[in-house]
């Protein structure tokens, strides 16, 4: 490599991860920031405080959703409609302000000779949930990791949540909901079965996506 060219930055994945009192000491630098002491009693453990919930909040970067998926089951007695978790309860940071993001999640799939257990795909849900996120991408992300694990003839992901980097900062608009839906296979396909799922999920969503 040339000595006069800069070496290329490294990929974010390969940086190490800090440590607890580097992230404790980056929260009193934030407290410090907006204009508090973080040396005063009411403050004094709120770095150690924060750093325990970001391993809560973010615990879905040392989840892998594909295996969570990996244990199906083939004695279904020949089901292939729909199935359907509904009202599957979300929480997420946006990456753009680090506000949280709640809502509810919706996940079908018309299976192909083999289920998966219910409790797997709302973990699925939270294992992309709890990272960074915007909404479009994570209902890609649960979609596309349901559609490659089981290999189903349809996946839909519908999700309705409240971004609080918009209620509480900027426009300041609460009561907002947005709307995202991932269809593929046979939802994106048949209308029918679209419309169906629809009716499934409720009222609302179905008029809603419907059109």
């Amino acid at each position: 490599m040339n000595l006069m060219t800069p070496a290329p930055p490294r990929a974010e994945a390969e940086t190490p991860r800090p440590t607890r009192a580097e992230a404790e000491a980056a929260i009193r630098t934030l407290l410090r920031w907006a204009g508090d002491d973080p040396a005063r009693e009411g403050l004094r453990d709120t770095p150690a405080r924060v750093a325990r919930a970001y391993e809560e909040f973010f615990s879905g970067y040392v989840t892998d959703p594909r295996a969570v998926l990996e244990r199906t089951f083939e004695e279904t007695d020949g089901y292939d409609e729909i199935v359907l978790l509904r009202d599957i309860r979300l929480e997420s940071h946006c990456e753009h302000h680090m506000a949280p993001i709640i809502g509810r999640v919706h996940v079908a799939y018309l299976p192909h000779r083999r289920v998966v257990g219910i409790s797997k795909l709302a973990r699925v849900v939270e294992a992309y949930a709890r990272r960074f996120q915007i909404q479009e991408k994570l209902t890609a992300q649960i979609a596309n990791t349901i559609q490659d694990v089981l290999a189903p003839r349809g996946v839909a992901v519908v999700i309705e949540a409240a971004h609080q980097c918009m209620t509480t900062r900027g426009v300041h608009k609460p009561g907002v909901t947005m709307v995202t839906s991932r269809m593929l296979g046979a939802f994106r396909d048949d209308p029918a079965t679209r419309r169906e799922l629809l009716a499934m999920i409720g009222s609302h969503g179905a008029a809603t996506w419907e059109g």
